[in-house]
């Protein structure tokens, strides 16, 4: 999700008009301010709301008919409504500058409140727990409930693993010096550091994006400085990842989670074996893929050995440019209007009405996201836009996000959330919209290989790097286990899997075992990842049976987003006559991959 500024990027306009004008978030569909009575009648009216909602059902839910358990959830939908847009404003502003004292201050006390206010809810999902199967199955048989039950039997899937409720409360209210604190620090760390390159001070952010520069000297610049920056920080990234890991294995012991995976494969409403057979898959195809590729990249680069400074080089055809706002704007625009019209309609008022933040900017959180904030309002979208072609692409995912989200919308708070398996569907497919309109546009054969080498780069990034991500975050959490990590540690087993995924075209730098570091996934979601590994292959898979039958594909890709997390991956995929649970599925979305490459080598000769 995430992506050479003109200025230094601590200047207070860093790259203001450098690529046109770009769009900054209103947030006034939220709260009109931080100080805005607003937020404040909100706030108080959390606080009574969770009082009487615990008081009028604590103890009583198993003795509810469906119309009593539909003004339940009525009410607890309502709570989540608000505490999520009060936690989305907060957040939003914060990303928006993590070094401003103000708004840390701001989303660390909502935080508090929240978290104190929703304590007397953690009764709702262990009391639910509790109710007998088949009075469970009785009501929700009803239908004035029965749209929520696939929401609840993905909650009554956490039975086997839920504590008394005493615990489940200490949880609760312990979390706001837990996880939640160690994941603003390492925000925090991540948007203070500064970079120093050719005489240049500049962001994470924008030090990232030169590993992609023209410049071959730039690039290793950048990288041997990224290395510097994360060595003389190392300690503290190294305490971040031991701590989390070590109360995720605390709680997982407590909880007799059978792996530190368990709790990610349960909320992803996905099995262990079809998480398996997808990271079986990739590594297999790690030869057909990354090896054959960088072999040829390292032929075009006239390298013996590939650098890491040179897995995301330009080819040496590819004119350097940088793509103005407006050129990036009307591409995905253009792509997604030539898939369906109603497609680019859902993503104009991004671009018109404040929904995107697109500067690089002090402080501002490195990477991009999309945040679907809640039901009644819409998504905001964060970019860190540096003209670069794969800004452009980033753009393209985000949007993918925000137009699922809004589509997803309809089904209310409690449903509209989408497992992360399938939640990167609708982006990775608004990339491939975007890519195909380009390549189907390309002139020359130049032009083509260009386009060509640099999707099955994102493809490569986005189903290899994030599956030997996975597999390093397997290893982290299986090793914490075992005892403290020191920096070292960590560093051997990021590299145990760098040489295995790239390939043997591949010399790694001194200093590149510490890039574990900033990755933000490993902090904020464990095993996070191979979400995108599972979106990249379903999405190639789809985009295959839209090629063979066109015809009527857009009202059930519509159909598929709308229904939010309504649905099993099983049931959302069979009207395409799709089944991820089978092993060859995934062996079908890797041989797009494979054919490019094909296609790339067939160029050489």
């Amino acid at each position: 999700m995430t992506l050479t500024p003109r200025r230094p990027v601590f200047d207070a306009n860093s790259n203001a008009g450098a690529f046109g004008d770009l769009p900054e978030w209103d947030l006034s569909d939220l709260y009109p301010a931080p100080d805005a009575p607003e937020l404040t009648k909100d706030m108080a009216w959390l606080e009574k709301a969770c009082a009487e909602f615990a008081a009028d059902y604590e103890g009583k839910l198993a003795d509810l008919d469906a119309a009593g358990m539909a003004e339940c959830i009525k009410r607890y939908e309502e709570i989540d409504e608000k505490a999520g847009r009060v936690m989305s404003y907060t957040g939003l502003r914060y990303y928006q500058n993590t070094t401003d004292p103000a708004r840390v201050k701001l989303l660390s006390d909502a935080q508090d409140k929240i978290t104190t206010y929703t304590t007397p809810l953690v009764f709702f999902s262990l009391e639910f727990n509790r109710i007998p199967d088949e009075t469970y199955e009785a009501v929700f048989a009803d239908s004035k409930v029965a749209r929520y039950k696939p929401v609840f039997d993905r909650m009554r899937a956490m039975k086997p693993y839920q504590l008394s409720d005493e615990l489940e409360k200490f949880l609760h209210d312990q979390s706001v010096v837990g996880a939640a604190a160690w994941n603003r620090l390492f925000d925090e760390t991540t948007a203070a550091l500064e970079f120093e390159v050719q005489g240049e001070k500049l962001s994470l952010e924008a030090t990232t994006t030169l590993l992609s520069d023209h410049n071959r000297e730039k690039r290793e610049a950048a990288a041997k400085e990224l290395a510097n920056v994360f060595g003389e920080n190392i300690r503290t990234f190294s305490r971040i990842h031991n701590t989390l890991a070590k109360e995720k294995e605390i709680e997982d012991r407590w909880r007799k989670m059978p792996t530190p995976q368990t709790g990610r494969h349960l909320s992803n409403d996905v099995e262990p074996e079809v998480v398996q057979a997808l990271r079986d898959a990739v590594v297999a195809a790690y030869p057909r893929l990354s090896h054959r590729y960088y072999k040829l990249k390292a032929k075009w680069l006239g390298l013996d050995k590939l650098q890491i400074w040179d897995r995301n080089a330009p080819l040496p055809t590819e004119a350097p440019r940088d793509i103005m706002w407006d050129e990036a704007k009307d591409t995905v625009l253009d792509a997604y209007s030539g898939f369906d019209p109603r497609m680019a309609d859902i993503a104009q008022p991004f671009f018109d009405k404040g929904w995107i933040d697109a500067g690089v900017k002090p402080g501002k959180a490195p990477g991009a996201f999309a945040h679907p904030t809640v039901t009644t309002v819409h998504p905001y979208v964060m970019l860190n836009y540096l003209g670069k072609p794969r800004d452009v692409m980033t753009l393209a995912h985000e949007l993918g996000h925000g137009v699922h989200q809004v589509l997803a919308a309809k089904q209310g708070e409690m449903l509209a959330n989408t497992p992360l398996t399938l939640a990167e569907t609708a982006s990775v497919f608004g990339e491939m919209l975007t890519f195909r309109k380009l390549l189907a546009a390309a002139t020359t054969k130049e032009e083509r290989k260009t386009l060509l080498a640099g999707k099955v780069e994102d493809m490569i990034n986005t189903v290899v790097r994030q599956i030997a991500f996975y597999d390093f975050e397997c290893k982290l959490h299986a090793a914490r286990a075992e005892g403290e990590l020191t920096p070292e540690d960590i560093n051997a087993l990021w590299m145990s899997v760098q040489g295995e995924s790239l390939g043997p075209a591949f010399e790694f730098m001194e200093g590149y075992e510490t890039f574990w570091s900033y990755i933000p996934h490993f902090v904020h979601s464990p095993f996070y990842v191979y979400a995108y590994a599972f979106g990249d292959g379903l999405v190639n898979a789809l985009y295959a049976a839209y090629e063979a039958a066109p015809e009527g594909f857009q009202d059930k890709y519509f159909a598929m987003l709308e229904a939010g997390g309504s649905m099993h991956h099983k049931e959302l995929l069979a009207p395409f006559g799709l089944d991820a649970s089978d092993p060859a599925f995934w062996d079908k979305g890797l041989s797009m991959i494979e054919g490019f490459i094909d296609e790339l080598e067939a160029m050489e000769e």
